[in-house]
């Protein structure tokens, strides 16, 4: 028999008659020893726990949180290609990654495919580790211009801008999208042989069509499906209503997917990766924050945020999160009120240094 070293695997030993993917505690459980999932030649994690690219959330100061609270991969915003192209500074802005994010990857969006290749050529000068290509929003200001998810509506479209993107970087490319346009087209098995074939190295899959937008229940029974599929080879994420440690279990081991990515779940609560990771060894849940640990998260969000962005829109910005920081909270709504409208940075240090005195009393 022979003993692991190091990590989280110490004290463990391998014993003859179990295969290589099992290992045994020192109390005799037998444990299972999963595969390092891969992106290209990049190692993520066991079982990667992604955050999801969101339009005014994954910003550089939230991906700090998510990461040190355990997010394997994490992506940016998603870009405009043609913003990169006209070179707005919003757009260009995005482009900001840090050594501490990777891997990171930066996610691309359009309708024309020589805009996109242009927008690649952009991106890769950022050097992120991946370059990501959104053909799952929903809205309407992007889907109804053939971006987005709008490009469900045209799969050899798809095909080929995904392939002239591959053609065009020595970075790995992935894909998020959706199961079809809608329930007619939910043709993602097919789709995802074919981007596969033009070279993607990964995709991430949200459980809904583009006409359910976010509402309904996400299909995971479509990912398991591509996950699955014997000409799959490249790791396959699931997406959509991950909201808890328990769930994340259950929709690992019912659908069989690589890794989950957390969208929604994570705003205001970048400690989900920390919670899911925990009991996903342990099958214990963590207490949830207290005060003073939302408090000090806030505060950290709201100063990266000044120092990334500028005081006046770190502080105008910050607003949206406040609500989902202190969700729950029994009398916050006189609260959030002074920290919507305080105006000052140090003012709103000073609030929100005054609410970590608090208890945190869940409302009736």
């Amino acid at each position: 028999m022979h003993c692991l070293e190091g990590g989280s695997d110490h004290g463990l030993i391998l014993q003859e008659g179990i295969t290589s993917l099992q290992v045994r505690g020192l109390n005799g459980n037998v444990h299972i020893k999963e595969k390092m999932v891969r992106i290209a030649d990049i190692d993520i994690a066991e079982f990667p726990l992604l955050l999801a690219p969101m339009e005014d959330v994954s910003d550089p100061p939230f991906r700090a949180l998510c990461k040190k609270y355990g997010a394997d991969l994490m992506y940016t915003e998603f870009i405009s290609s043609e913003g990169l192209i006209r070179d707005a500074a919003k757009s260009r802005a995005k482009l900001d990654i840090f050594e501490y994010e990777r891997p990171v990857g930066i996610q691309i969006f359009g309708s024309e495919i020589e805009s996109m290749r242009k927008a690649t050529a952009i991106t890769e000068q950022a050097q992120p580790d991946i370059i990501d290509i959104n053909y799952g929003c929903p809205v309407k200001k992007v889907a109804c211009k053939g971006a987005g998810a709008g490009i469900l509506q045209d799969i050899p479209k798809m095909v080929a801008m995904t392939k002239e993107i591959v053609n065009s970087t020595s970075l790995p490319v992935t894909v998020k999208t959706r199961l079809g346009w809608d329930d007619q087209s939910k043709f993602i098995v097919e789709v995802a042989e074919r981007l596969q074939d033009v070279g993607i190295k990964a995709i991430s899959i949200h459980g809904r069509t583009r006409a359910q937008m976010y509402k309904g229940e996400a299909d995971w029974s479509l990912i398991s499906q591509v996950k699955n599929n014997p000409r799959i080879h490249i790791p396959v994420f699931g997406n959509g209503d991950i909201n808890s440690p328990q769930k994340a279990v259950q929709y690992k081991e019912r659908y069989g997917v690589d890794g989950i990515m957390i969208g929604r779940a994570s705003i205001g609560a970048p400690w989900v990766f920390r919670e899911i990771k925990h009991f996903m060894a342990t099958g214990e849940l963590l207490d949830p924050p207290d005060m003073a640990e939302r408090v000090a998260v806030a505060r950290e969000h709201f100063d990266k945020g000044v120092e990334w962005k500028g005081e006046r829109l770190g502080i105008v910005e910050m607003r949206r999160h406040y609500a989902n920081y202190f969700k729950g909270l029994r009398d916050f709504k006189s609260h959030r009120l002074d920290l919507v409208t305080l105006d000052e940075v140090s003012a709103v240090r000073d609030k929100l240094d005054a609410l970590a005195t608090m208890p945190f009393e869940k409302a009736i």
